[in-house]
């Protein structure tokens, strides 16, 4: 009898992990399904404030409601993609009129003048460049695989694009789809805590995900104010690429300075280094650094204090410690995760000290 019972634990501990297994395997296997539900998810989260209003406020009915919506999620989002259209084009542009020798003379001299600039400062420009040895690292092999990899990313775009529409549809439509599915792997005396804590977790997170929204919006008005003031090119896209980038914590910002450094750089191509590129550049730096310290202490204390009622230390820590765990992933969806867990441990284990602490302000 206890040889039996032993036997059905050791058989029931190995079904029950290869159960484990096939789950993660399955979904593996869905993994750009369970993306296109989450993408679908954040643009409902989104949008839901907007259906909100328009049904309370304007009193459309559902379905109308919900495609007014649509169009002005996705019309701005497309309008969006359209702004860089014109850049593109404008660089096909430049490039099939483009003078080469011109450029290699411009190429040239600006190069010789940063050297020269580095050379009275004992810094060997050259030496550095040929001890990274960036010429072994191309392979011009390469570049059929990249096409190819190009036009199969543009394939996979195409069919996420209408997979999250369809999705993103029918959850604003019926709010409550979501809500049901999850549901479903509850039992039934905890569908009440449950139901409490989706809800609070849909609120907070559509404050959170507009709050980004609005941090977008002032730094893509802070760039645009600072490339136009120093006439640079295309100063809208790049302000706009710039501010995105601010989605990636830490990283994005560091990304986006090299961009907007390098774009700086390029647009006074021909002109004295030492008189005009550098001082340009380094205005423009600065100024993109004080932009990003008002974002720093201003606007991110503000979207977190007051959408997912966290401490900024407190979010600093899990997007660090999200980042060292996951990669840039990690850090793009820290905040949300951390937030949905909070509301979730308050509401099915409220006596812990430390879920107290944390979740005071819930």
């Amino acid at each position: 009898m206890k040889s039996n019972t032993i036997t059905y634990g050791i058989l029931r501990a190995i079904g029950i992990l290869a159960g484990i297994l096939l789950l993660l395997y399955f979904l593996y296997a869905i993994r750009s399904v369970l993306t296109y539900i989450v993408v679908a998810a954040v643009i409902s989260l989104i949008g839901r404030p907007i259906i909100r209003f328009l049904r309370r406020r304007l009193k459309f009915k559902n379905g109308l409601a919900v495609g007014f919506t649509m169009l002005i999620i996705f019309g701005v989002l497309f309008g969006v993609m359209a702004m860089f259209i014109p850049l593109i084009a404008e660089q096909g542009q430049n490039l099939s009129l483009l003078n080469l020798d011109s450029l290699k003379d411009d190429l040239s001299s600006l190069f010789n003048q940063i050297n020269t600039y580095f050379s009275d400062r004992n810094i060997d420009l050259f030496k550095t460049l040929e001890s990274m040895d960036l010429g072994s690292t191309f392979s011009f092999g390469a570049i059929p695989n990249l096409l190819n990899g190009v036009l199969g990313a543009l394939g996979s775009l195409s069919i996420g694009l209408f997979s999250v529409i369809f999705i993103t549809f029918f959850l604003l439509k019926d709010s409550a789809l979501l809500h049901q599915g999850i549901m479903t792997f509850v039992k039934d005396n905890n569908e009440y805590r449950a139901t409490q804590s989706f809800n609070k977790i849909k609120d907070l997170l559509s404050r959170y995900f507009l709050g980004l929204l609005l941090q977008i919006l002032v730094l893509f008005i802070l760039y645009t104010i600072i490339l136009l003031v120093f006439g640079i090119e295309n100063a809208i896209v790049i302000a706009f690429l710039c501010a995105l980038l601010n989605l990636i914590p830490y990283v994005g910002p560091l990304i986006g300075g090299v961009i907007m450094m390098v774009l700086s750089m390029s647009s006074n191509l021909g002109a004295d280094f030492q008189a005009v590129i550098l001082p340009t550049t380094i205005k423009v730096m600065v100024c993109y650094l004080i932009a990003q310290l008002i974002d720093n202490f201003i606007s991110q204390p503000f979207i977190f204090s007051n959408s997912v009622k966290s401490h900024p230390l407190e979010i600093f820590l899990i997007i660090i410690i999200a980042g060292l765990l996951f990669g840039v992933v990690g850090m793009i969806v820290a905040i949300p995760v951390y937030t949905a867990l909070k509301v979730i441990a308050k509401e099915f284990v409220p006596d812990i000290k430390i879920v107290q602490k944390l979740t005071k302000d819930l």
